[in-house]
């Protein structure tokens, strides 16, 4: 009896309390949420996640044997069917490296920009390849500025120069061979041995264009 009493007496309080009502609505919706929630990710985006991760292996077949053409029909249904999971932005990624290599810029750049990588590796590479289709399409500007970006993501001595150097070169064919000089002498300064040194003389001419 005293149960049912202290649920009458809870229930009279909620309904006496526009406050407390609103409140006890949020939760409960909050809690409905949590719960389909839960259901979505066990039945449907698990098993789907878990799917994806295999959906690229055959456009990556097709990459390595450097059929782009095959390897863009397994990666597109792949992005539309997996996007979101891992294996999706994986395909996605790799999508936008075939695209490069039929020279259709813009569109790698449209699936490099949509694709969500968490890794830090494959972010310097994304910044990276964005960069590498800005220069094939002139854009020398935005090539600089984003070859910068992906040299300053997770520093190391095999991308961070490489994209240093890229930098340099941008900058020079826009005539800023201030920046071109910052980018060759970080590389002197933090990795002296890149390239077995063949950005001193892009460091001299660099310099020598600057003080004209």
């Amino acid at each position: 009896m005293s149960e049912v009493f202290s649920l009458v007496s809870i229930k009279e309080k909620i309904n006496s309390s526009k406050k407390l009502k609103i409140t006890t609505y949020i939760i409960a919706g909050l809690l409905i949420l949590a719960f389909f929630y839960f259901l979505y990710y066990v039945f449907i985006f698990g098993p789907a996640n878990t799917e994806s991760k295999s959906s690229y292996w055959r456009g990556l077949n097709y990459a390595v044997r450097d059929s782009s053409d095959k390897a863009i029909q397994e990666f597109e249904p792949a992005v539309e069917n997996y996007d979101g999971t891992v294996g999706g932005e994986v395909a996605q990624f790799l999508l936008a490296t075939q695209y490069m290599k039929k020279g259709r810029f813009e569109d790698a750049i449209a699936q490099l920009e949509e694709t969500d990588v968490d890794d830090t590796y494959l972010s310097a590479m994304k910044s990276g390849l964005i960069a590498d289709c800005k220069n094939e399409m002139k854009d020398y500007a935005g090539a600089v500025e984003l070859y910068i970006e992906a040299a300053s993501v997770n520093e190391n001595k095999f991308t961070t120069p490489m994209y240093l150097f890229k930098a340099g070169l941008c900058a020079e064919k826009v005539k800023d061979f201030g920046k071109a000089v910052e980018c060759y002498q970080k590389i002197k300064d933090d990795y002296p041995d890149y390239g077995n040194r063949k950005y001193e003389k892009y460091l001299s001419r660099a310099s020598n264009k600057q003080t004209k």
